[in-house]
């Protein structure tokens, strides 16, 4: 479990903010919080993305001790990030937040250990067909969702802190949950999208298409060419939910490949309607399942 421990009553400008992994996400954290005031400190991996960051404005400063810090974004891979976690002294009564694509998995590697900080499961709705803090920005989240993971051992001024950060970085809405339903809708929602349009560019036809593509096509593609190292780890830490959806998926398309190789205009039809029937119906809000939405603009 996580160990709970005193968590000060922060004056929030005079927090000392740490961001974990300068990529696109980790650096447009920073440029975020910095435009709502914040002083923030990076740390990186490779020095290069380090330097370019202080460089450029993207942080105030490079870490030199990560238990100087009262609150830490971890910005990294989900075996990176509970590599970092479960070996680094952060200082005590920290919050510690990581902002994964899974949830479930590292909530289970941080939480089944006694800790001297909190831990917060976070994840940016936000992002972008190219990657790397040279591509970073303050207003990437503006129209976005974060959605904030809970569970019995979550501290709940820790939480409340991590929402507060939110709402200065500028996010739309806050959608809190359970590492457990986090994981199955971004299954769904993120995961499977990325699955779909890796599959569909691998078609001979896509060799000489300019010319031929319109606003379908952008959309289908737009998310084919990003990184395997990342996506790959992220599809194996949630291989049940994602594999239900890719075998829900080959059913549905197989209805529509059946109505149209039979030539049943009427069988074909109903196939259509139902998906636009289910596509109309599940946009509306839905609170539901723990769900809680909290728009903020």
């Amino acid at each position: 479990m996580c160990y709970n421990v005193y968590v000060e009553d922060y004056n929030a400008k005079q927090l000392k903010i740490l961001i974990v992994g300068l990529g696109l996400i980790g650096g447009s954290l920073a440029l975020a919080l910095k435009r709502a005031g914040y002083k923030v400190e990076g740390h990186n991996r490779s020095i290069g993305a380090l330097n370019y960051a202080l460089q450029n404005g993207v942080i105030d400063g490079a870490c030199k001790n990560f238990a100087d810090y009262d609150v830490v974004f971890v910005a990294l891979p989900p075996e990176a990030t509970v590599n970092f976690i479960n070996t680094t002294n952060f200082k005590r009564g920290a919050v510690v937040a990581d902002i994964c694509g899974v949830k479930g998995y590292i909530e289970d590697c941080v939480c089944k250990k006694e800790n001297t900080f909190y831990y917060v499961g976070t994840h940016p709705m936000a992002g972008k067909e190219v990657s790397g803090v040279a591509n970073a920005c303050a207003d990437l989240f503006d129209r976005a969702s974060m959605v904030i993971t809970r569970n019995i051992y979550t501290d709940k001024r820790a939480y409340a802190l991590i929402k507060t950060l939110v709402r200065d970085m500028g996010f739309a809405r806050i959608v809190e949950c359970s590492a457990a339903v986090h994981d199955e809708k971004i299954a769904y929602t993120s995961q499977l999208a990325h699955v779909v349009s890796n599959a569909y560019v691998k078609n001979n036809e896509i060799s000489g298409c300019f010319g031929f593509t319109g606003g379908s096509f952008q959309d289908m593609t737009r998310i084919a060419g990003v990184d395997e190292n990342v996506w790959a780890e992220l599809y194996l830490k949630n291989r049940h939910n994602l594999i239900l959806d890719i075998d829900e998926l080959i059913k549905n398309l197989a209805q529509i490949r059946d109505g149209i190789q039979d030539g049943d205009t009427a069988k074909l039809k109903e196939v259509l309607r139902g998906g636009r029937i289910l596509y109309d119906g599940g946009k509306d809000v839905a609170e539901s399942d723990g769900i809680i939405i909290t728009h903020l603009k």
